[in-house]
């Protein structure tokens, strides 16, 4: 790990930091921590600055709330972060099971205390930060990271993202969508130009 380029270093960072944020409310701690990020005058940058600025006046209480409503909710949330059911229309299809299926091949394993599909948001994004700094074994290859993108998290985390930035329960996490969105779009492009 300590041999990792500094640009894979911050992709990582990022997935992670997005899986975080997806995974759970922020905790004040985390707050402290994204309102200190300073972004530049790429749209990465313009996103992360916004979020910056949205979790200095975010509360925790007021972020369960908006949490709940965006994934959870009465029977569900506004939106449902799963590749199954950005792709098919359903939870728990094809594409759990290409995942499933490809996760037992790289030997990821479900972790114990989490109860949700495999194919959330928050998981591929943490997935897909582990690979890359070699947190499941080996870090994998671009070419590998680029096979997994293409499966399972191009074909929808865009479109997941931008729907975050357009919820209507969504506050700090339209914010969170950007950040996401933007970066998306330079994983897609840089997996282009990497062919």
């Amino acid at each position: 790990m300590s041999d990792l380029d500094p640009e894979d270093r911050m992709r990582a960072d990022l997935y992670n930091y997005l899986g975080v944020m997806l995974s759970a409310p922020p905790e004040q701690m985390l707050l402290d921590q994204t309102a200190q990020l300073t972004g530049d005058d790429t749209d990465l940058g313009v996103a992360i600055t916004g979020l910056s600025q949205a979790a200095r006046t975010a509360r925790p209480k007021a972020l369960v709330r908006e949490y709940n409503a965006l994934f959870i909710g009465l029977g569900r949330g506004e939106l449902l972060p799963y590749a199954s059911y950005y792709l098919t229309g359903f939870l728990n299809e094809k594409p759990l099971a290409r995942l499933r299926r490809d996760m037992s091949d790289m030997r990821i394993v479900r972790s114990d205390n989490v109860f949700e599909p495999e194919d959330n948001a928050a998981s591929l994004m943490e997935m897909m930060g582990g690979m890359i700094v070699g947190r499941f074994g080996a870090p994998v290859s671009l070419a590998a990271q680029k096979d997994f993108y293409a499966k399972h998290i191009g074909p929808w985390a865009g479109h997941f993202f931008d729907d975050l930035v357009k919820a209507k329960s969504a506050d700090l996490y339209a914010h969170v969508g950007a950040v996401g969105a933007a970066f998306m779009a330079i994983e897609r492009e840089a997996f282009r130009l990497a062919a």
